[in-house]
């Protein structure tokens, strides 16, 4: 796992430098690092924003619609959550930096959440034929 951050290390400095050639020798804006931080992570937030904006949106129109956007929004949380451990395991050498570790933890969140969607359909099921069932003898 560390030779892949290491590689997304790289490709990051290595935008980074063109950036800073572009925006500053090419256009000449004389930016500096922190006037370019703040506006390419600016941008990109929102233009994160938009998207994930008009997908909830639309995806809050579909049956079971905040659901989704509920497990999104974890999903999201949860690849955080498994990789800062696994830098911070990293960062003070306790424990072993290992991708394995994080993708386990994520299987972990996938296995329970389908439990809960099991135990959510169960749920569905048995008030769909409790009704049709009370429909019946009406």
């Amino acid at each position: 796992m560390k030779d892949w951050i290491m590689f997304f290390v790289d490709i990051m400095n290595n935008v980074h430098d063109i950036l800073i050639i572009l925006l500053n020798d090419v256009l000449g804006l004389q930016m500096t690092d922190k006037d370019m931080h703040f506006w390419i992570m600016g941008i990109i937030g929102i233009a994160t924003f938009a998207f994930v904006y008009i997908v909830s949106k639309w995806l809050s129109k579909l049956p079971y619609g905040i659901h989704l956007i509920a497990f999104l929004y974890t999903f999201t949380f949860m690849l955080v959550l498994v990789f800062a451990i696994e830098i911070q395991q990293a960062l003070t050498s306790r424990g072993n930096m290992e991708f394995a570790d994080a993708i386990i933890g994520l299987w972990g969140f996938f296995a329970l959440f389908l439990v809960y969607v099991a135990i959510s359909a169960l749920f569905i099921c048995v008030r769909l034929l409790v009704r049709k069932i009370k429909k019946k003898y009406s």
